[in-house]
């Protein structure tokens, strides 16, 4: 009987240590899942018996991951709403507190998309009214100014002379308050500069002393090398040319309008079939006209009566009467061009440029003789714009000005013809049957043969010349 009641409570044991191992086999599985630092552990609580301290300390463990998570989560979600303290914000300043301002490149035109910087009207630390030119732009027809979008004073440069820029390059930083002192701000740092470069340069040799000393004891004594034989000058035969030396010469580079110019003038050698007719215009009734009615013109018109008002008109009727002169080759087609606009060529010193006077055809003396002065003024001063040099019909160029007595004027892409005018000189004629001396001016029509025939072309010269002579021919239009 004793026998039956140990084997049976044997038996019990058994069983309660066996549910007891399954149920630790699968509150350690559990643990694995949650977490692999704590399978070891169950592991351990098997062998040791230490089950109760094992559910314990994983249950504390847990809700102490569990809360640290929360908390955690808190703190990221009100970080995000409060911004981390060590965040930098940047922002533009002139867009904020408005002080400073940026002068770009305006737009320069249509067929105009870079530009050369030329030079500078102010300095760092100038003072600029609004609309104030500080820079200059030299394109391929015109020169364009940069001008002060504020009053301010000028803080400092971002490009240099010489640089290519577009429309909406950022040429200068303005600032708008009055506090900047006028000195460039480059001046205090150019001096400090020097006296850095003369301390590392004294101590530089010091360094580098010993070290050479330290050589030349080391170094082998060398034999001395045999003098090469001193080269014997070279002499010039008399027969060959003397050329001058370098140092007598400049190079500079070509602006953008030279350039330009070069460019068109040789594709119009290339290609027009070019030829030149010549005249010469007796100037004595024009010159009669001027001097008798130029008080009256001036009191009522406020402009000089001048020469090339009657070359206009002139070439004005002519025109009319040889409409080909006035048309154009485009490929296969020729253009005829019903209206008149006349191109007059203006030397300036930075380049030839050919402002436009439209509708020259409606226009009487005075009109013509304003819109001259108003354009060549424009002109030699560098603010012509390029809608004022585009288009033209037909060009006219008075190379009597400088002097010249007789050339042949080259066109104008894309025209067909250039009259040229010439110096007046006194020069004996025959008049009447006698030899009397009378002003005299040579006029050249250089015309695109391919288009305009040798006939067209004097018809056309003579019938400036007729006008030019007789300008009453253009009341009676005869």
């Amino acid at each position: 009987m004793m026998l039956g009641i140990v084997r049976r409570k044997v038996v019990r044991d058994a069983s309660s240590a066996t549910l007891l191992g399954f149920s630790l086999r699968r509150a350690g599985s559990s643990a694995s899942a949650v977490s692999h630092g704590y399978a070891t552990s169950a592991k351990e609580a098997l062998l040791l018996g230490k089950v109760p301290r094992l559910m314990r300390d994983f249950s504390c463990h847990a809700y102490a991951c569990q809360a640290s998570s929360a908390v955690s989560t808190r703190m990221d979600v009100s970080c995000l709403k409060m911004g981390s303290p060590n965040h930098k914000v940047n922002r533009c300043y002139s867009s904020e507190s408005g002080d400073t301002i940026e002068a770009v490149v305006p737009f320069m035109g249509e067929s105009i998309t870079d530009g050369t910087l030329a030079t500078f009207l102010k300095q760092p630390g100038d003072h600029v009214e609004v609309d104030e030119p500080i820079a200059q732009i030299e394109t391929d027809k015109v020169t364009i100014d940069v001008v002060s979008p504020e009053a301010g004073v000028i803080q400092k440069f971002v490009a240099k002379e010489g640089d290519t820029v577009e429309p909406g390059f950022k040429i200068a930083i303005i600032s708008k308050s009055e506090s900047i002192a006028h000195v460039g701000p480059s001046e205090p740092t150019s001096k400090a500069a020097p006296v850095k470069t003369e301390k590392a340069e004294e101590e530089k040799p010091k360094e580098e002393a010993p070290l050479k000393e330290k050589a030349r004891v080391e170094a082998p004594p060398s034999k001395e090398k045999p003098k090469a034989p001193s080269a014997t000058p070279f002499k010039h035969s008399p027969s060959e040319p003397q050329l001058p030396p370098k140092e007598r010469e400049r190079r500079v580079p070509m602006t953008r309008l030279r350039k330009r110019v070069a460019t068109r003038l040789k594709d119009s050698q290339n290609t027009f079939a070019m030829l030149t007719t010549f005249n010469e215009v007796d100037m004595t009734n024009l010159m009669k006209l001027r001097s008798d009615y130029k008080d009256a013109f001036v009191e009522k018109h406020g402009v000089k009566l001048g020469f090339m008002s009657g070359f206009v008109k002139a070439a004005v009727s002519a025109l009319q009467s040889q409409p080909v002169v006035n048309a154009v080759i485009d490929g296969d087609d020729i253009i005829y061009r019903d209206y008149v606009d006349i191109s007059i060529a203006v030397g300036t010193p930075k380049g030839l440029v050919v402002p436009v006077v439209r509708g020259a055809g409606k226009m009487n003396f005075a009109e013509i003789e304003k819109e001259i002065n108003a354009l060549a003024k424009k002109a030699n001063d560098g603010t012509i714009s390029i809608d004022e040099m585009a288009g033209g019909t037909f060009t006219i160029s008075n190379g009597g000005v400088y002097g010249s007595l007789l050339s042949t004027p080259i066109i104008n892409p894309p025209q067909s013809a250039i009259l040229g005018m010439h110096s007046i000189v006194s020069r004996p004629m025959v008049v009447g049957g006698q030899v009397v001396p009378r002003p005299m001016m040579y006029i050249a029509l250089t015309y695109d043969h391919r288009l305009i025939d040798g006939r067209e072309a004097v018809f056309f010269l003579r019938r400036i010349k007729d006008v030019v002579e007789d300008p009453r021919r253009l009341l009676l239009d005869v």
